[in-house]
C-alpha cells in the first residue's frame, strides 16, 4: 500500500519543483539567522540600564558577533552633573557587536534626552 501511493506521486504531473537556480543562495548564506522584534537589555560598563528594540534583526553567517537591526528604538540612562538623564533613541539602521560591547546607529539618528537636548545625525556610536 505504501509502495503504491509512493509510486503514484512520482506518477503525477501535478508535482512542483524548484530549480536549484531559483533559490538565492546569498540570501541563505547572508543571513543565517533572523529574528522579529528583537530586544536587547542590560547595563552598560557604568552600571546604568539601556533598551534597545529592533523591529527586526539578523545575523550574517561569516560575522556571528554582529547583529543587524532594522527600525531600531530604546533608551540609555546616564550620568551628566550628578543627574540621571535618560535618552530616548531611534534611527533606521543599527549594527550590535557584542565582542566590542558597542551598537551602531545609522540612517535618520534622532537622541531626545530628558534634560532637553536633542542630536539629529548620519551615525552614532553607544558604547555600552
Amino acid at each position: 500500500m505504501v509502495a503504491a501511493l509512493i509510486a503514484g506521486s512520482l506518477f503525477t504531473r501535478q508535482l512542483l519543483w524548484t530549480p536549484i537556480s531559483a533559490i538565492n543562495m546569498t540570501d541563505i548564506v547572508s543571513n543565517q539567522f533572523k529574528m522579529s522584534n528583537a530586544s536587547f537589555s542590560g547595563t552598560d560598563k557604568n552600571g546604568e540600564p539601556f533598551e534597545i528594540y529592533a523591529v527586526s534583526g539578523r545575523q550574517e553567517y561569516d560575522k556571528p558577533n554582529v547583529i543587524l537591526l532594522d527600525k531600531v528604538s530604546g533608551t540609555t540612562t546616564r550620568v551628566t552633573d550628578g543627574k540621571k538623564i535618560t535618552d530616548h533613541i531611534t534611527a533606521n539602521k543599527g549594527t550590535y557587536d557584542r565582542i566590542k560591547k558597542s551598537i551602531t546607529l545609522t540612517d535618520n539618528v534622532r537622541v531626545d534626552s530628558s534634560n532637553g537636548d536633542k542630536i539629529r545625525t548620519d551615525e552614532l556610536v553607544i558604547k555600552l
